[in-house]
């Protein structure tokens, strides 16, 4: 018994990823570190859109509508990537707009990860029945299109912030399922989660103490991938006018807002639909990254 108590902490310690060389592996990728400083660059002008973009974002000023970007002609240092129709600011309303994506992609990641994990780790561990009924579940949702299914939810419960983060979260958890259930499946014959079982642990103890810790690396990049998806989705929604109010700045919204202007002001449309392409460029680029670093059988 006591050679099977000792054995469980050092069998862990071996399965679990060494973080330090991970970092180091994404530190040589020059694809990994784009994405980093993307993310990173967007992080801070979600936490600090206040400091970075000094003004109201839907502060109109109807003396200045339709203003080009300052390096054309027409156009004002005070208003550096144009206004729009009603005279707003673009890029202060992008850096504001960045906080929506921020808060939709952790937040739907949060829901999805959660139910997720625990779904997949039950499914690989438990078997039987409970495998069966998590699959069945899963089946039945991935039946229909994730897209289709949240702007269903949007449509009837209605639009709105929350209902948007909920709509997303509650349709991406399988994505994790599969995954998870499938390292799971795998982990549950090693060694040390037999020595856990023979020095008296609970089923509880071994699915948080063991083997959470062991599927945190999918989960992380897969996670990183939904934050992308999510960010789309949210963007998609606010475009068709089921996602945030129009009284909350959004790359989205800022795209539904200057789509009739394509011709004459074309700067209302592509500075958000290049913030949107950037900054899931950048999250995807991070998560490829984050993958070969924690993937073994990546390198």
């Amino acid at each position: 018994m006591a050679t099977a108590v000792a054995a469980a902490p050092s069998a862990h310690a071996e399965g679990a990823p060494n973080r330090t060389a991970a970092l180091r592996r994404i530190a040589r990728d020059p694809g990994a570190v784009v994405g980093a400083v993307i993310v990173a660059l967007v992080a801070l002008c979600a936490l600090f859109a206040p400091l970075i973009a000094r003004g109201d974002p839907n502060a109109q000023d109807l003396a200045s509508t339709l203003l080009p970007p300052m390096w054309i002609a027409g156009g004002s240092h005070a208003h550096v990537l144009g206004t729009d129709n009603l005279g707003r600011d673009v890029l202060v309303r992008i850096i504001w707009g960045s906080r929506i994506s921020a808060i939709v992609g952790i937040s739907v990641v949060a829901i999805g990860a959660s139910i997720g994990v625990t779904a997949g780790l039950l499914a690989g561990y438990r078997r039987g029945w409970v495998d069966a009924l998590i699959a069945r579940i899963t089946d039945v949702q991935l039946a229909f299109p994730l897209v289709l299914l949240a702007v269903a939810i949007v449509a009837v419960v209605g639009p709105g912030l929350w209902t948007v983060i909920a709509a997303i979260g509650l349709t991406s958890w399988v994505q994790y399922v599969r995954v998870v259930r499938a390292e799971t499946l795998s982990l549950r014959e090693r060694e040390f989660v037999a020595a856990a079982h023979a020095a008296g642990a609970s089923s509880a103890r071994v699915l948080v103490r063991h083997l959470l810790p062991n599927v945190g690396s999918a989960a992380i990049v897969l996670g990183t991938f939904e934050i992308a998806r999510a960010v789309v989705l949210e963007s998609s929604l606010s475009f068709l006018g089921l996602g945030v109010p129009p009284t909350i700045a959004s790359w989205g919204g800022m795209l539904a807002d200057g789509r009739q202007y394509l011709d004459t002001a074309w700067w209302i449309a592509l500075f958000p639909g290049l913030a949107i392409v950037i900054a899931v460029m950048g999250v995807n680029l991070l998560g490829d990254g984050l993958r070969d670093a924690l993937d073994p059988g990546m390198r």
